[in-house]
C-alpha cells in the first residue's frame, strides 16, 4: 500500500514542500531515501517508541519511504511526525482519506508528545500558498503559525492527538485563531526602558533623536559610566512602530532561528540585538552547516548595538561593511547559498582610548598618544565610514544626576520620529526600496539634500578647519537632511548643516594630537 504525507523543509527563509512517499510489503526492512540526515534517520528509533508508548505496535514489514524532492537534502526532527502517520496510515491503522488535506510537522518525543520546531510561520505560509485546508504542528508553535489567515491550524499535545483528529474526531479539536491586528498594535508602545529615566546628555539624547529620524548608524565615544549603554538600550523605545509587513518579515527571521518565546504570536516591537565581543564570524552574519540567520539579520528592522567597538575581533567587524550597504547578506558555501534580510540601525560604543579617561575632566588619562591613535586604528576607515553620527560623551555632573526632574518621555521623542519618518516616506514614494534618509543614494543626495550657497561656503571651511574627509561630504548632507526633516524644513539650511558637522568627531583624526594638549 502507498501513502503520502506531507511536511515542509526550511532553508533559510525559503520553504520547499516534501512529500512523503510510505510504501509496505511483505518483509522485515525499513528504507529510508531523500538525502536525509542524521537526525531525519534517527527518527526510526523515535517512532519506535512513540508508537509502542500510545497503544500501537511498530509493524513487521519492508517498509521504503521516499522524501520528495529527492535531490533536496533533509534536516532536522520535524519529519517525526509525518514519517510515523504515514507509516501508520499505510499498514491500515488509522485512516488515511484526511492525509492529503494538512500538512504536518513535528519531532516525537519517545512518550509521543510532539516537541516545538523551528521555522512554524514560514511553514504555515507555505501550506498556504500550496492551498492546503490545514496544518498540524506542535501546540508550543501554535499561535505562531496561527497568525497565518485562510489555513486552519491545529495545536496538538500529542502523536495520539493528531491520529484521533485524523480519524475524523473534529469536535474535540478546533483551529487556533490570533487576532493578529489586535495584539500586534495593544503591545508597540509598551516599553520596559524609557529616556526619562536618562539625567542630562541633552546633547547625546538629541544626536540619538536624529539618528532615529533618518536611520543613520551611530557611534558613541566616552569614558565609562557616562550612559553609552544605558542611552542605545532605550533606542528601540524611539523609534517608528513596524509595520504589519515589516513585524511579519522579522517574526520569519527569529521562527526560523528558533528565537520566538512559548506562545508567542508576532514580533509587535523592534529588535535590539547587542552580541559579546567574542563573537564569531558565523554568529554575526549568519550560516554553519545547518544555515541559521546571524545577530544582522536578528536585528532586521531593529538595532545592532555593538557595546565596547574596539575590542570586537578586527576580522569579524570587516564583515559588517557589505550587509551594512546592501542590507542583505548572502551567504554562499560549497552546498548553498542562503540569502538573509539584515536591514538595520547599527549603534556602538567605545571608550575614548585603552584607560578608558581621555578627555575625561575628572579622572588622568595614563595613555600615550601612540596608544590611543593605535586603540583608534582598530576601527578601519571603511567600517567608519558607513557611521553617520559620531558623538563624544561626557560624563554628567553631579547638579545633573542629582536632579529631582526626569528627562523628556521617549513617546514625546518618538512622535517628532515619527513625523520625520512621514515626511520621507513622502518623498522617497516613487524609489521603490528607499525609505528613510539615511538610504539615499549620491543622486538622491543632490536631489534632496542640496545646499544653498552659504551652506556649501560652511561645508568647506569644515572640511578644511576640522580637516575633515571627503567621505563625510554625504553622510554630512544626509545628517542634515534629517535635521531638516525634524523642524520640518523643505530645504536644507546653514543651522542644519552646522548641527550635521558637529556629529564628525572621529573624522578629524587628532585625537592623539589632541592628548598632549
Amino acid at each position: 500500500m502507498l501513502v503520502k504525507t506531507y511536511c515542509a523543509a526550511v532553508n533559510g527563509l525559503e520553504v520547499t514542500t516534501v512529500t512523503i512517499e510510505v510504501s509496505v510489503s511483505r518483509g522485515v526492512m525499513y528504507h529510508l531515501t531523500g538525502l536525509a540526515d542524521t537526525a531525519v534517520k534517527e527518527s526510526h528509533d523515535r517512532i519506535v517508541a512513540a508508537l509502542q508508548n500510545n497503544g500501537f505496535k511498530f509493524p513487521v514489514a519492508d517498509i521504503t519511504i521516499n522524501m520528495a524532492p529527492a535531490d533536496l537534502r533533509k534536516e532536522g526532527s520535524a519529519y517525526d511526525l509525518p514519517l510515523a502517520i504515514g507509516i501508520l496510515a499505510a499498514t491500515g491503522k488509522m485512516n488515511a482519506d484526511r492525509l492529503s488535506q494538512y500538512m504536518l510537522v513535528g519531532e516525537l518525543g519517545l512518550d509521543g508528545r510532539i516537541q516545538p520546531v523551528r521555522g512554524a510561520l514560514p511553514i504555515a505560509i507555505r501550506a498556504r500558498k500550496e492551498a492546503f485546508k490545514g496544518l498540524i504542528v506542535p501546540q508550543q508553535n501554535v499561535r505562531e503559525a496561527a497568525v497565518v489567515n485562510q489555513l486552519e491550524v491545529y495545536g496538538m499535545e500529542s502523536i495520539a492527538d493528531v491520529i484521533r483528529f485524523l480519524n475524523g474526531d473534529d469536535q474535540a479539536y478546533q483551529p487556533t485563531i490570533v487576532n493578529t491586528r489586535k495584539e500586534f498594535y495593544e503591545q508597540q508602545s509598551n516599553f520596559d526602558l524609557d529616556f526619562a529615566d536618562v539625567r542630562g546628555q541633552e546633547n547625546v539624547k538629541r544626536a540619538m533623536e536624529v539618528a532615529a529620524a533618518g536611520g543613520h548608524n551611530m557611534i558613541m565615544i566616552g569614558p565609562p559610566g557616562s550612559g553609552k549603554s544605558m542611552m542605545a538600550k532605550r533606542l528601540p523605545s524611539i523609534l517608528p512602530p513596524l509595520s504589519l509587513s515589516e513585524s511579519l518579515e522579522t517574526t520569519q527571521i527569529h521562527s526560523v532561528a528558533g528565537k520566538l518565546g512559548k506562545n508567542m504570536s508576532l514580533i509587535s516591537q523592534r529588535p535590539f540585538r547587542s552580541p559579546h565581543h567574542t563573537i564569531s564570524q558565523v554568529a554575526l552574519v549568519g550560516g554553519g552547516m545547518t544555515p541559521q540567520p546571524g545577530e544582522i539579520s536578528l536585528a532586521h528592522n531593529g538595532v545592532l548595538f555593538a557595546d565596547e567597538l574596539p575590542e570586537f575581533s578586527k576580522a569579524t567587524l570587516e564583515v559588517l561593511r557589505q550587509p551594512l550597504e546592501d542590507r542583505k547578506i548572502t551567504i554562499s558555501r560549497a552546498k548553498y547559498t542562503i540569502e538573509f534580510p539584515c536591514s538595520f540601525m547599527f549603534v556602538a560604543s567605545m571608550n575614548p582610548c585603552p584607560c578608558g579617561y581621555f578627555n575625561d575632566p575628572t579622572h588622568h588619562c595614563v595613555c600615550s598618544p601612540g596608544q590611543i591613535q593605535r586603540y583608534m586604528n582598530k576601527i578601519s576607515g571603511p567600517l567608519l565610514d558607513r557611521i553617520d553620527i559620531q558623538c563624544e560623551i561626557t560624563p554628567v555632573p553631579f547638579k545633573d544626576i542629582s536632579k529631582a526632574e526626569p528627562g523628556e518621555l521617549s513617546a514625546s521623542i518618538r512622535e517628532r520620529v515619527i513625523a520625520a519618518r512621514h515626511l520621507q516616506e513622502e518623498r522617497f514614494r516613487d524609489f521603490p526600496g528607499i525609505h528613510c534618509n539615511a538610504q539615499m543614494s549620491e543622486r538622491m543626495i543632490h536631489q534632496f539634500a542640496e545646499p544653498d550657497e552659504a551652506g556649501i561656503e560652511l561645508l568647506r571651511m569644515a572640511m578644511e578647519r576640522l580637516n575633515l574627509s571627503a567621505r563625510a561630504y554625504n553622510r554630512i548632507l544626509k545628517v542634515a537632511r534629517t535635521i531638516a526633516d525634524l523642524e520640518g524644513c523643505e530645504h536644507v539650511k546653514s543651522n542644519h548643516l552646522g548641527e550635521a558637522i558637529s556629529y564628525r568627531n572621529l573624522d578629524r583624526g587628532d585625537w592623539a594630537e589632541r592628548s598632549l594638549c
